[in-house]
């Protein structure tokens, strides 16, 4: 089963693209962070940042509300892909993509 869920904060302003047969796909950054004891007991924090696309609906709902620092739960899966980089090189991503979400 491919299923993830995060909680974190929108840390990078929605960017909507048109692709050529007309459907929209935003796509952003979300920081969580993992709250820890570290070996001798203290809290530590990790923060880790995780790319996400949303279609259909979800891209009219980050448009009009989706704004960096905004709290949000994401349901998904996970999503590997290669695209061609501004060189020309191939680039390797791995990204959620939405099947759901609540604004926070």
């Amino acid at each position: 089963m491919n299923h993830v869920n995060l909680i974190g904060k929108i840390s990078s302003e929605p960017k909507v693209l048109e692709l050529e047969n007309g459907r929209k796909i935003a796509q952003f950054s979300l920081s969580t962070t993992e709250v820890y004891l570290d070996g001798e007991g203290n809290t530590k924090e990790r923060k880790q940042w995780h790319r996400i696309s949303a279609w259909g609906r979800w891209v009219s709902v980050l448009e009009k509300f989706g704004q960096k620092g905004l709290n949000l739960a994401v349901e998904g899966r996970l999503v590997s892909r290669f695209y061609k980089g501004k060189s020309g090189d191939r680039r390797f991503v791995v990204e959620v993509e939405v099947n759901d979400l609540i604004l926070l």
